[in-house]
């Protein structure tokens, strides 16, 4: 798990350098790095939902699975937990933040394939990239919501390390069409974020988060039948 530790480790660092940052910036340079990230992740949300939608071969699932998991995200007030806590433990702002870290680092082919990778053929080349590319990503957020980004870290140990685990499962599970499938739903939750950072239309992003599980329960019943 040498990858993973690499990439939990960049995103603390990032986060320090980060926080470092945000306390030389003036109130204006904060509401234009708000509106940077806000941008940014529009843009890589975009990016995954048009790169990965016309290998998509259930062209319907991806609008399922959000209707399905706005659902049972709202039923459950995840997202007020979420800020509520967050809020209080890191101050006000930093919920919003902090779920789109998550996102950004934990929905993605080299996050997911990553530790698969480590933990069958020993090959970290995945978790190191994706680590590399966490330090720069951490480092922005952080300078915008400050340290409190570096909590993400341990979510990500947690993801990949539970994939890394699972690995041998997971090799024969996630196919093409699976990481397709979970990039343009992923894709569609990264741009809402984006679109909340930027006070166009609040989301609540993760009220969104159990759309990611209706692909994971598709292709689990699809490979049982």
């Amino acid at each position: 798990m040498i990858g993973t530790i690499y990439n939990t480790a960049m995103i603390i660092i990032g986060s320090i350098v980060g926080s470092f940052l945000k306390k030389g910036l003036k109130e204006k340079q904060q509401t234009v790095l708000f509106d940077a990230m806000g941008l940014a992740a529009c843009g890589i949300g975009i990016n995954s939902i048009v790169n990965n939608m016309p290998d998509s071969q259930f062209p319907v699932l991806f609008i399922v699975s959000l209707a399905l998991g706005s659902i049972v995200g709202t039923s459950l007030d995840i997202d007020g937990k979420f800020q509520s806590l967050v809020d209080k433990k890191g101050g006000s702002g930093l919920g919003q933040g902090l779920s789109t870290a998550i996102l950004l680092f934990c929905i993605g082919t080299l996050s997911i394939l990553g530790p698969i990778q480590s933990a069958i053929y020993g090959d970290e080349t995945f978790l190191f990239t994706n680590g590399t590319l966490d330090l720069v990503t951490s480092m922005v957020l952080a300078s915008t919501y400050g340290i409190g980004i570096a909590a993400a870290a341990v979510v990500l140990f947690l993801w990949q390390g539970g994939i890394y685990l699972g690995a041998g499962f997971l090799a024969e599970f996630i196919s093409d069409p699976f990481m397709t499938e979970l990039s343009i739903v992923g894709g569609f939750l990264i741009a809402a974020s984006g679109i909340s950072i930027l006070k166009i239309k609040d989301f609540k992003t993760m009220n969104l988060l159990p759309s990611l599980l209706v692909p994971v329960l598709f292709f689990l019943i699809k490979s049982i039948f």
